[in-house]
């Protein structure tokens, strides 16, 4: 089996509960999606083909214990889900980062997904599959970018819509990177006494928008 790929590369976790961690991120070619913050549009179509031997072999020689499956949008290329359970059966420790509009209902059990539901701002919150939400597990997360004011209105309303603290792990808020201000999304939160992850992209504060990092 073959998936097309965009990169794969070593660097530090930047974002959900493993932030920090040193991580191997396979990231896929292509998106159903066009965000209006997106920040991989390099992954819409640049890749190439590569086997599941290769791809194992690559994230092997990393040698990190954490996996993340990314994109672009990694679940539109089916042989996703057979490469995620390859991860899974090496002992490898595997996030899926996915869009929130495509289905996750057939992903490995055993995959620790981050989920986006995609607010208002994003431009593409009409596609939000809502039948995933019942396919969350509680080892999930969750995460939301905020945009605005009223992005973080919608997210605090979608937490309490789905019952998100006691349906997954994880909650997380993220700034959309030079629209929103660290501060202001902190201070809503602690206003709210929201119970939920505020989380500021490490890899970015770190290195820029440098790719591949």
């Amino acid at each position: 089996m073959n998936l097309r790929i965009n990169e794969i590369f070593h660097s530090l976790q930047g974002e959900s509960s493993t932030v920090g961690l040193p991580t191997t991120f396979v990231r896929l070619t292509g998106c159903p999606l066009r965000c209006g913050y997106c920040d991989t549009e390099y992954a819409f179509h640049e890749g190439r083909q590569l086997s599941f031997e290769q791809i194992l072999q690559q994230v092997d020689d990393y040698g990190a214990r954490h996996v993340c499956v990314t994109g672009g949008e990694p679940l539109a290329q089916p042989n996703c889900l057979p490469l995620l359970t390859a991860l899974c059966d090496k002992g490898l420790q595997v996030s899926l980062e996915t869009s929130g509009a495509m289905d996750i209902a057939s992903v490995d059990s055993r995959v620790h997904v981050v989920m986006d539901l995609k607010t208002p701002g994003s431009n593409e919150c009409d596609r939000n599959l809502e039948s995933n939400i019942g396919c969350l597990k509680p080892i999930d997360e969750v995460k939301f970018v905020i945009c605005d004011r009223r992005d973080y209105e919608w997210a605090k309303a979608k937490i309490d819509q789905y019952d998100l603290r006691n349906r997954v792990a994880e909650i997380l808020l993220s700034p959309s990177f030079g629209q929103v201000a660290y501060r202001d999304l902190a201070q809503w939160i602690i206003d709210d006494r929201l119970p939920v992850r505020m989380q500021v992209q490490l890899h970015k504060i770190i290195w820029g928008e440098e790719p591949g990092r």
